[in-house]
């Protein structure tokens, strides 16, 4: 495996020893490149004063109207205003999409494995100080919840959840809407979404995005494999798609080539476009590519250019 590659989750190769180990792998890689982006404590979700009320005072010249506690002035006689509390705590959410093809990679590397590795990053980069996550895990065939609690124990309890969600019977579509459906009920408080995918397919998601976007920070972290975006060269072969269950035998000619390179470039267009709506700035992740250094230049560059407060990830 090159040095750059995330550790293998791969079913059936995957003891409690090797997962504990791959687990483990995974943290201080992800704490060795990334302690050094992580400068200061999170200073709450928006800017200005949050939206958790306080406690009531007297109204005073200059004060938001809007503010007006009209309860407590109807109890006391006098005019009172509602204080807001800066919330401090971030309570972030991941939808992860391991259907049936995440469960490919060109290499010793499955786009599966990528997005394990993406959640530890964002876990890392979200915890500390109180913060919450939970995960929603999507595979097509089942919607596993993993309710967000604080702390490293749970952190790793998660990971591990994740990793070890059973894969979907061949045949299975996956269901990204289903995964970020799940974010809007019951009303979640306000944080960071962060959708883990590689986004194949029609996207039936955006409108659902787009309304959790209302309420959250967003993030999409992108998942890919080279063979995702160019055929080789590799004159016949036999593909089968595990979502549809179908099986085909092809002839990669270079017109065949040419055609699946626009067509794929076309589909990553609606991609980003359908995220650029909805407010979501993209990480790409390829398996062919050193993908924690892809994290670090991602936050880098995030923080340099908008001034982003450490512990958030900006909408873009």
């Amino acid at each position: 495996m090159s040095s750059h590659a995330p550790p293998s989750f791969r079913a059936g190769e995957l003891t409690d020893a090797k997962l504990a180990a791959a687990l483990k792998t995974l943290e201080l890689t992800v704490r060795r490149r990334l302690d050094g982006v992580l400068h200061g404590d999170h200073q709450g979700l928006i800017p200005g004063p949050g939206s958790e009320p306080g406690e009531a005072r007297l109204y005073q010249p200059g004060d938001d109207v809007r503010q007006m506690d009209w309860s407590v002035t109807a109890r006391t006689t006098h005019p009172h205003v509602r204080q807001m509390i800066a919330d401090r705590e971030l309570e972030t959410w991941l939808v992860v999409d391991l259907s049936s093809s995440l469960d490919f990679g060109t290499g010793r590397v499955q786009k599966r494995d990528l997005a394990i590795a993406a959640a530890a990053a964002i876990t890392h980069l979200t915890s500390g100080g109180g913060n919450r996550i939970g995960a929603v895990v999507a595979t097509g065939q089942d919607l596993v919840r993993i309710p967000a609690r604080s702390g490293r124990v749970h952190a790793q309890t998660m990971l591990r959840g994740i990793a070890t969600t059973p894969h979907a019977r061949d045949g299975v579509r996956g269901d990204l809407k289903a995964g970020i459906e799940s974010l809007r009920r019951p009303q979640r408080k306000r944080g960071l979404a962060v959708v883990i995918s590689d986004f194949l397919g029609d996207v039936e998601w955006q409108r659902s995005l787009r309304a959790i976007s209302a309420r959250h920070d967003l993030l999409a972290v992108e998942v890919l494999d080279p063979l995702d975006v160019a055929l080789p060269d590799s004159g016949d072969v036999v593909l089968h798609d595990p979502e549809s269950g179908r099986t085909r035998e092809f002839s990669v000619t270079p017109t065949l080539r040419a055609d699946f390179a626009i067509a794929a470039k076309a589909q990553r267009e609606d991609v980003h476009q359908a995220l650029r709506s909805c407010g979501a700035p993209v990480l790409s992740l390829q398996t062919d590519r050193d993908w924690i250094a892809d994290v670090v230049r991602f936050v880098s560059t995030r923080r340099h250019s908008l001034g982003a407060p450490s512990g958030r990830v900006p909408r873009q």
